[in-house]
């Protein structure tokens, strides 16, 4: 079918009509019109298509399929997945890579550039833009998800799933932030990053740290400031829906916190198992620590020739898998559920651990570029998928809120008064690749609009000079590593990705986004507060002595910096 340019105008204008318009829509990014006016007749036939296959594995299971999403810091397309990389990086994940073979390999997964962005718009199928989401936390960080953001959690709920979190959150320190105030059933959950590990006495002895344990070394006469470092730090915390929060495993017994991934897996497989048997469908988000920047000295043996931590990592991480695809079919649910492996973000190649690289895209963690913002992503569902499928179309880390959605028969339940970046790409798991709903990614570096992509071309708009048009332009296909930008040449595409900002930003007027992250007091509502936390929350001083009210700090906005993106 072709358009003119007036009658495709109309059509899009229309489809915007009809999202505003009827409360069984939910309302896209802008961009999806432009698909959805082009592409509607094929994926309503396709929908039927979709629909018949779910009801018939509902019929025979019982229940919607179980949905288990694994996902971990900073791995480069390529490091899982694809063997003939691991064979010349010194390093194997077999179990992970079985599911490349035996499912799907997409290769054009795209995440946000860092840590909370992505789990923000994993949780709530939204740019983090739009949640305010956008600034990586570090403790003390006093903000967190709105209390309003609907995660997947809650979406999945409403239809009777049981629902778990286990390991790196990171999602904010206050109290409505907490994951089981999220939607979560159970939660055993790090509110930040994996930064406090380095927090102990025996890394500011081993001169890893400075400043953080004054007690440790000679008296400086210059520091007077009792009230400027932080002076506590939690690793973990654990509560169910409704129910108290408390720490779990605290410091600073570097031990503990390498335990949190030990008792986040032992978690994930009784979550499965007590499901399993109440035959009660099951979601559950494991994000594992994967690393510390602190030695595991009770298994001080390499299990890699590589011998870097992610590479370490990725191998630990790849025996738990096996171990859960094995009890999956044991129970006799692999055929019922879905279980998906991937990263959040490109690897930390800017002043990260020996072993964060780039293997085949430029940039990483932070970063615009094709480094920064794809990543390796599997997914198996036996019976359900085609074996050894690799995908080439684009998906997106909020796709997978909608997608998960439709496979438990939520789509009612996501709200209709925000935008949704994530699109349904249920047909792109069951009917292969060629099959995305989506040709479009805009790419955020903290609140700005950095880069786009439609298609195989680029635009970057972060580094771009004012004044004459500079080489901004790449096509990813002849490409792929961005570092010979055009503009000439491709002159032709800068009124395209004009138009796609604009109807981008535009839609953003319509549907306003957060401003920031929730502010409020951090690490509140802990029912065994130990005194050490305590002190994050008090200070040595009195607050009626000064000529301020320290709370309205928590109010003021600071600008957004690029070590925010770390």
């Amino acid at each position: 079918m072709k358009f003119n340019t007036v009658t495709l105008v109309t059509l899009v204008v229309a489809a915007f009509s009809a999202a505003q318009a009827s409360a069984k829509d939910i309302i896209h990014d802008a961009e999806h019109y432009i698909l959805a006016a082009q592409h509607g007749e094929r994926w309503a036939v396709e929908d039927k298509e979709i629909a018949a296959k779910l009801a018939a594995l509902r019929k025979k299971h019982g229940t919607p399929p179980n949905i288990i999403h694994i996902m971990w810091d900073d791995t480069a397309v390529g490091e899982i997945g694809i063997p003939a990389i691991q064979k010349v990086r010194g390093f194997e994940t077999p179990n992970m890579n079985r599911i490349a073979e035996e499912g799907i390999n997409f290769m054009r997964m795209y995440s946000e550039p860092s840590c909370t962005p992505t789990r923000a718009a994993f949780q709530t199928g939204r740019y983090a833009k739009r949640s305010g989401m956008y600034t990586v936390s570090f403790p003390i960080e006093n903000s967190g998800i709105d209390a309003k953001e609907v995660t997947i959690a809650e979406v999945l709920s409403e239809v009777g799933y049981a629902t778990a979190f286990y390991g790196k959150w990171h999602l904010g320190d206050t109290e409505p932030s907490y994951a089981h105030n999220q939607g979560y059933d159970e939660a055993f959950f790090t509110p930040y990053n994996q930064v406090p590990s380095m927090w102990v006495p025996q890394m500011e002895s081993a001169n890893i740290i400075t400043g953080l344990f004054p007690e440790m070394y000679a008296n400086d006469p210059y520091d007077i400031d009792n009230s400027w470092q932080p002076r506590g730090s939690v690793w973990t915390l654990e509560g169910t829906k409704g129910g108290e929060t408390k720490e779990w495993g605290p410091p600073p017994k570097i031990s503990n916190y390498w335990d949190i991934e030990t008792e986040s897996q032992r978690r994930v497989i009784e979550f499965v198992k007590k499901n399993a048997a109440a035959k009660k469908p099951f979601f559950i988000s494991y994000q594992p620590i994967l690393l510390s920047f602190a030695p595991d000295a009770r298994n001080p043996k390499k299990v890699s020739a590589n011998k870097n931590v992610l590479q370490e990592a990725l191998v630990k991480l790849d025996l738990f898998v096996g171990k859960l695809q094995a009890e999956l079919e044991a129970l006799g649910i692999a055929e019922n559920t879905v279980l998906m492996v991937m990263a959040d973000n490109g690897p930390f190649t800017h002043h990260g651990p020996r072993g964060m690289v780039e293997t085949l895209y430029r940039g990483g963690k932070g970063d615009f570029t094709e480094g920064g913002v794809r990543v390796p992503a599997l997914l198996s569902w036996p019976g359900m998928v085609k074996p050894g499928e690799i995908v080439g179309d684009i998906i997106h880390i909020t796709d997978l809120f909608t997608t998960f959605a439709r496979l438990g028969g939520a789509l009612d339940e996501i709200p209709r008064d925000r935008v949704i970046d994530g699109v349904d790409q249920t047909a792109l798991l069951l009917l292969g690749d060629t099959h995305s709903r989506r040709d479009y990614v805009m790419i955020y570096q903290g609140p700005t609009l950095a880069a786009a992509v439609k298609g195989r071309f680029k635009r970057h708009w972060a580094g771009a000079l004012e004044g004459l048009s500079g080489a901004e332009f790449v096509d990813l296909y002849t490409d792929p590593r961005e570092v010979d930008p055009e503009m000439i040449e491709m002159f032709h595409v800068k009124s395209m990705f004009n138009r796609q900002r604009q109807r981008h930003e535009l839609w953003m007027k319509k549907y306003p986004n957060r401003p920031d992250a929730t502010r409020g007091p951090a690490l509140t509502g802990i029912s065994n507060v130990r005194p050490e936390t305590e002190l994050i929350y008090t200070a040595p001083i009195d607050p009626d002595d000064l000529p301020f009210d320290p709370r309205d700090v928590l109010e003021h906005d600071l600008p957004w910096v690029p070590s925010d993106s770390y």
